[in-house]
């Protein structure tokens, strides 16, 4: 069994915090990367350790709830990420479940008794205002909580619908605990210094009045005319869009000389835009792009298999946005008209994940030169390079021009205004192409005995399965979690059953009562995994004799 772990310091000092907050609600904010999903579960071994109960964590998207599942096995900890209400009482091997803010909207009354005492922890918590209903439903859920760890990559505003259990200071959610990527960055072997190559350009588009207009990125102009030239910036039918992809491209291959795997997202605006950046790429660039969308079903699927293969690229609408890990992603281009500056910090941040061994490995996000992704990248860059020049300042990064905080993104657009919108010209100009500071894989010190943690044995829940074979290796890198474990017991008793029905002429409903009986069981989506072996072996031995 995981007995210890080597955290980082910001972990280390993250956990002290929490260990000595008094009160239920702990909120932490580190960048992407840092090593929050680590944080939470040695928080929840630590807890749960010392006074068993549930574990329950809740994450914005269905595709990162295994990734979660996974990262906590690694941690003995075991979490069902298939759960749903009509399952029945959870099976007493698993520790608790993980959960999306959209199910929690749907079920919160089966989640109250679920997690009454338990030890929640809400992933990039932020996600709890984007649907008024989604705050609510967290407030019904999680009200009887014993502790509730709140995760977030970046600090975050109310924007009017305060977010359960977040303390607020003159709307800006107030951290228990902050590591900035600056700080991370002045760590070493944290996370990597991302670089913004940006691109002015020319654009002519229809508005929806029936106007013409024309400018560049340098031009002053209102919100809505911002708007519509960084649209069609990045329509398919300019060629400011195809020229940045082409450089894009060109210093991807070059990374690729030192890092064979290393690969390249591009952040679409929507579905069909998507789907024409890679038609554009693979007539172009000669390169046929995973893409992932969310009317896709298959989407995580190809998310996964992305980021276990060498491909060079992904294209995505919002699927790749936060909590994805794709350490090696190391070109970006953002052609997206979301200009807020949540969402660009969350872009950023799938770019800064540390990759152990291969020494200098900056990262590159490509940005149209508008004034509000300008403004963004420079906060970011002001903190790069005090960190590469090992230099402290007390000073915030003054704020370029531009409205990070637009009234009307994109979304709020009525449809039929875009449809007025029709693009005209878009012609690539002025790139400045920022070439990365090299920042080589300094040693950190390893013998600081302050950050090994002891994580001591497993909550008592995680016993009811020691005794089974198939549980052996699940907390092992790479292994099986125990929930998939189970899927591939209950299909292989679904299929037990199905042949018996056919050699017996019995009903599968009572060939499935009879195997139930014969081990014990009420419901297979309650059993454990000892139970499920040993209604498997019921079902062999019948019928080997049927």
């Amino acid at each position: 069994m995981t007995r210890t772990i080597r955290l980082r310091p910001w972990q280390r000092a993250a956990l002290d915090r929490f260990a000595a907050e008094p009160g239920p609600d702990f909120l932490a904010v580190a960048t992407p990367g840092a090593g929050k999903t680590t944080f939470a579960l040695a928080a929840a071994r630590q807890v749960l350790s010392a006074s068993p109960g549930r574990l329950i964590v809740v994450v914005p998207t269905a595709h990162l709830k295994l990734q979660w599942a996974r990262a906590a096995a690694e941690l003995d900890l075991h979490l069902d990420d298939g759960w749903s209400p009509s399952q029945g009482q959870l099976p007493p091997d698993m520790h608790g479940i993980v959960t999306t803010y959209q199910q929690v909207a749907t079920a919160a009354a089966p989640l109250a008794r679920l997690a009454r005492g338990a030890f929640v922890v809400l992933d990039e918590v932020h996600h709890a205002g984007d649907d008024r209903a989604w705050g609510e439903s967290l407030r019904i859920a999680f009200a009887d909580a014993r502790r509730r760890l709140s995760l977030s990559g970046t600090p975050f505003r109310s924007d009017t619908r305060s977010i359960p259990f977040v303390r607020y200071e003159l709307d800006e959610a107030r951290p228990d605990f902050e590591y900035g990527y600056g700080e991370a960055l002045a760590e070493r072997r944290v996370v990597r210094p991302v670089f913004f190559p940006r691109t002015n350009g020319h654009m002519e588009w229809s508005a929806p009045d029936g106007e013409i207009h024309a400018a560049t990125f340098d031009d002053p102009l209102d919100v809505a005319r911002s708007n519509q030239r960084l649209r069609t910036a990045l329509s398919l039918e300019g060629q400011w869009l195809p020229e940045v992809l082409v450089a894009a491209h060109a210093r991807l291959c070059e990374i690729r000389k030192s890092q064979s795997d290393a690969g390249g997202l591009v952040i679409a605006m929507d579905q069909e835009h998507a789907r024409g950046i890679a038609e554009l790429m693979a007539r172009e660039l000669r390169t046929s792009p995973v893409v992932a969308t969310s009317d896709d079903p298959g989407a995580s699927a190809a998310i996964a298999a992305f980021a276990g293969s060498a491909r060079p690229w992904l294209v995505a609408v919002r699927m790749v946005s936060e909590g994805v890990d794709i350490p090696r992603l190391r070109v970006g281009v953002y052609a997206t008209t979301t200009t807020t500056e949540l969402f660009f910090r969350q872009a950023v941040g799938r770019f800064v994940r540390w990759l152990p061994g291969i020494g200098r490995q900056a990262a590159y996000l490509f940005i149209p030169d508008d004034a509000r992704l300008r403004s963004g990248a420079a906060q970011i860059a002001e903190a790069r390079r005090h960190s590469l020049r090992r230099k402290e300042s007390a000073e915030r990064p003054a704020r370029l021009e531009g409205d990070w905080d637009d009234p009307t993104p994109d979304a709020a657009v009525p449809e039929e205004q875009l449809s007025l919108f029709s693009v005209i010209s878009a012609v690539a100009t002025d790139a400045v192409d920022l070439e990365g500071e090299g920042v080589d894989e300094p040693l950190l010190p390893d013998d600081d005995p302050s950050l090994v943690f002891d994580l001591g044995a497993p909550p008592p829940l995680a016993r009811a399965a020691e005794t089974s074979g198939a549980v052996a290796g699940v907390g092992a890198e790479g292994a099986m979690t125990r929930s998939e474990l189970k899927e591939q017991l209950r299909a292989a008793n679904s299929a037990i059953a199905r042949a018996l029905a056919r050699r017996t002429g019995w009903s599968h409903a009572k060939v499935n009562a009879e195997l139930n009986r014969l081990s014990g069981l009420a419901k297979v989506t309650e059993a454990t995994l000892a139970q499920l072996e040993s209604r498997l072996r019921h079902g062999e031995r019948w019928l080997s004799r049927a």
